[in-house]
């Protein structure tokens, strides 16, 4: 057998009899089952545009969907693996199968002839949940270029083909430069670095039988020494490696990773898109399908945010500053010294460190805790379940829900909670498959989801220990989910996430956030790693004082990095090179920040959300959708109120749950919102919430 090539009857990826065999999947899988599933496709899509088929929903949905859905999960488990288990060998297989499946896609999406069967379909005759699909389909055709002709259409092909190709390149350099960076110091040298990062570091360096401690660029080692280590010398060594990466200012053969050519070629391809469409710029065809109304709004509410937030965090920085000066004898504070005096100043302030509360929160601990919130506040129950995986460290569940007949499957999710060279950083949701009345088989297909994160593992047959933003980070990941696995939306299309704004979907996952900073959540999940003990009260005080503590300026990085977007898609000509994205970057910066980077800082170099994950045009979404869940997590508290219990309260968990949750995507968030509140949202929960009312 070649490399390229694996017999049809032992395909992994061609086996939909359950859920995705990713102990078998193999870079020599992929181009065989995409090439057949691509074909099937092919044949269905030639067989409902024919003249005489019927222009039918579920006629339509029967002989196209299934193949569709087929395809759209095996690519799902191949991109997947290629996300959180990446080799020289995945890598090819990906790259080499990514522009087939992109074309297939774009193709699918323009196709006049489909277009015309949806435009010639009795609306009257769909259900809800169906003509919500079926006005989210026109419009997609409209956006997928179902209107153009002749070269304009061949054009437009190339551009999301060749879009792909790059936002692939870009995410593979900064994957790549991240990895690439390693820096090997003596115990001296981390002085003040708590010592589980010590000891994973030594275990790290053994492991290449050197020693003293192997640094790298991933957060569960970066931030904690740019927290804690006192050696200015060793902080600015990181920073500096950190704030380069997949840049020119890369040192040595890091340079490779350059990905400045790659962001202007993105947004000069996004650009002659918006224009092949007959829109002005980008940041128009990225809003049409959202909340908003228009760039012009997202750019006013970014700004009229920036203005409420810009004197908390001009005093965060005078705080910062004087502190520094009396403090730790820093007169002149460098980029690198800015997050160690600021935990230096939260010690002495609230009398707590991060390293104080990490070992409270052990990671079974916390994901128990976390099941029992779920289990209460939306009546269901979390439990272990097998399936293939793709790492040892992987663990399965099931969610269910009573029944008449007993427990009811809901969905099911895969929890990879481990950093580890080869995994692209930062946490994330995707989805295995959605909620669907299958129109093939008449059964109900469950959803399932992957639930992705970045900590550091146990040390020592130690469990792991998490920072309390790691189970930030835990609880917004796992509403990601709720919203994909609760659904009761059986149209695929509109079921869970489907379906639903951008810059609404992030509700459901900063709504889970604010459970974290609720005492009687808490206590329940926490156990010093040592003495089994939870958290001592008079902790939590000074961690829920501790709170809102930079607020201000945390406010102004994120509406930074959202101005900046948006002003990067909506210009009438796009930026020409690398040196003109940072020009603009900084002019954003001129604008908004009360902080300035180095000269050789890159940060757009790695800005992976909007050139290579889907935000682009639309990182504004998280303060956006920050306006719909704070608002909404006022419900429960409001509820605790009158109660006078926790805001785990069931009444209001059962509202939101079938509002928001369980509708999904088959209607306007704003529908949903209002269905649960009553009312369109206000920003005042949220500024109350970060302490800036």
């Amino acid at each position: 057998m070649n490399d390229r090539t694996q017999p049809h009857a032992q395909n992994p990826l061609l086996d939909f009899s359950d859920l995705p065999l990713f102990d078998q999947i193999r870079p020599a899988s992929v181009a065989p089952a995409i090439d057949e599933l691509l074909a099937e496709a092919d044949v269905a899509l030639e067989k409902v545009t024919a003249p005489e088929f019927p222009a039918d929903w579920r006629s339509i949905s029967q002989a196209l969907d299934v193949p569709t859905e087929r395809l759209s999960r095996a690519w799902g488990a191949v991109s997947h693996l290629n996300s959180v288990a990446d080799t020289p060998e995945l890598r090819a297989a990906y790259n080499e199968a990514l522009p087939r499946v992109t074309e297939f896609w774009t193709r699918l999406g323009a196709d006049e002839r489909l277009y015309a069967k949806y435009k010639a379909m009795d609306a009257s005759a769909l259900n809800p949940e169906q003509a919500r699909a079926h006005h989210n389909a026109m419009l997609g055709f409209v956006l997928g270029g179902a209107d153009l002709k002749g070269e304009a259409r061949a054009r437009f092909a190339w551009l999301q083909e060749r879009q792909a190709e790059l936002a692939q390149k870009f995410s593979e350099n900064a994957l790549d430069a991240t990895d690439a960076f390693s820096l090997f110091a003596t115990t001296e040298e981390l002085d003040g670095v708590p010592e589980d990062v010590k000891q994973s570091s030594a275990a790290a360096a053994l492991a290449e039988g050197k020693d003293g401690h192997k640094l790298t660029l991933k957060m569960p080692c970066y931030l904690p020494v740019m927290q804690f280590a006192h050696s200015s010398a060793l902080r600015e060594k990181l920073y500096r490696a950190y704030a380069t990466r997949a840049s020119d200012q890369a040192e040595g053969a890091a340079v490779k990773f350059d990905n400045a050519g790659i962001m202007a070629e993105l947004l000069a391809l996004r650009h002659e898109e918006s224009r092949l469409l007959g829109y002005r710029h980008y940041a128009d065809v990225s809003i049409v399908p959202k909340m908003a109304e228009s760039p012009e709004q997202v750019i006013g509410f970014l700004r009229d945010l920036g203005e409420k937030a810009r004197p908390h965090a001009e005093t965060d920085l005078a705080d910062l500053r004087t502190f520094a000066a009396t403090e730790l004898g820093l007169a002149d504070p460098q980029a690198w010294d800015w997050t160690y005096i600021g935990e230096k100043l939260k010690e002495t302030r609230y009398a707590f460190s991060e390293q104080e509360v990490k070992p409270y929160f052990t990671a079974p601990k916390v994901l128990a805790g976390l099941f029992q919130i779920v289990e209460t506040l939306f009546e269901v129950a979390i439990r272990r379940d097998q399936a293939p995986v793709w790492n040892a460290g992987v663990e399965f569940y099931r969610i269910e829900r009573r029944g008449a007949q007993g427990p009811e499957l809901v969905g099911q999710f895969y929890l990879d909670p481990a950093a580890r060279t080869g995994k692209r950083g930062g946490a994330w949701m995707d989805d295995v498959r959605a909620r669907w009345l299958r129109p093939d088989t008449g059964q109900l297909q469950t959803p399932v989801a992957h639930l992705v994160c970045n900590f550091a593992e146990g040390v020592n047959g130690r469990p792991a220990l998490l920072t309390h933003d790691d189970v930030i980070t835990l609880f917004h990941e796992f509403g990601h989910g709720l919203h994909h696995m609760l659904t009761q939306v059986n149209e695929r299309d509109v079921s869970g996430i489907s379906g639903v704004e951008w810059d609404a979907v992030e509700l459901p996952s900063q709504f889970m956030e604010n459970f974290c900073w609720e005492w009687d959540v808490l206590k329940h999940m926490t156990a010093h790693v040592d003495t089994g003990e939870p958290l001592p009260r008079a902790l939590f005080d000074k961690m829920l004082a501790a709170k809102n503590f930079q607020s201000g300026m945390q406010t102004l990085r994120q509406v930074e990095f959202s101005l900046f977007d948006m002003l990067l898609h909506s210009q009438s000509e796009p930026p020409a090179s690398g040196a003109d994205i940072l020009a603009l970057q900084q002019k954003v910066r001129d604008e908004v920040a009360v902080l300035q980077p180095p000269p050789y800082s890159r940060t757009p170099h790695t800005f992976s959300h909007i050139f290579a994950g889907g935000y682009s045009a639309g990182y504004y979404s998280y303060k956006w959708a920050e306006v719909l869940s704070a608002d909404a997590y006022a419900a429960f508290e409001e509820a605790a109120q009158q109660n006078g219990h926790s805001t785990l309260d069931v009444a209001t968990g059962r509202r939101y749950r079938q509002a928001i949750l369980e509708a999904g995507g088959s209607r306007p968030a704003m529908d949903s919102f209002k269905a649960f509140r009553g009312r369109e949202p206000s920003i005042e929960a949220l500024l109350r919430h970060q302490g800036m009312a």
